[in-house]
């Protein structure tokens, strides 16, 4: 059975006919074009698919496209405005925290949601907020630091 569905896909009013066992991430991937919400483990551990559902992370994987129904979804590609890179993007680049750039999208994303809803969180918040993103290069030194200067920055502080 297919299921018609409105969803505000990076601010935008987009409508998809999707099965009933379809997933966020393949209408993401698939239906949408958007290659940079990653499929990873498949089952909502890894965090590679995250995506912001009405300003809240969540793993594409997990959910069914028809739970998105009328409701906000945001992917790493509805971050920037044009070629201007939003703040927690620019902070992974200047932070160096990059590395091969799998986990990254869900990470960002994981990130902005938490200055979004604390934009001075301490090391502890940092961690538990990225508690769902799992690094498989070299570990969440730089990541860290990358998410300490997007809030700096956020918050006014330019150089530190």
């Amino acid at each position: 059975m297919e299921y018609k569905i409105k969803i505000f896909l990076n601010g935008k009013e987009t409508m998809f006919n999707v099965s009933e066992g379809e997933t966020l991430i393949d209408t993401i991937r698939e239906r949408a074009g958007l290659k940079g919400c990653k499929r990873g483990c498949d089952s909502g551990e890894c965090g590679a698919c995250t995506v912001l559902l009405d300003g809240v992370p969540i793993n594409s994987c997990s959910l069914l496209s028809v739970q998105a129904d009328g409701r906000s979804v945001v992917t790493i590609e509805g971050l920037s405005n044009g070629a201007k890179l939003h703040p927690v993007q620019q902070a992974f680049y200047d932070a160096g925290a990059v590395q091969c750039g799998y986990c990254i999208p869900g990470m960002v994303l994981s990130a902005k949601a938490l200055l979004d809803k604390n934009p001075s969180p301490s090391d502890g918040e940092i961690r538990k907020a990225l508690s769902g993103n799992l690094c498989r290069c070299t570990g969440y030194t730089k990541i860290e630091a990358a998410v300490k200067l997007a809030a700096k920055r956020m918050n006014g502080v330019q150089n530190e």
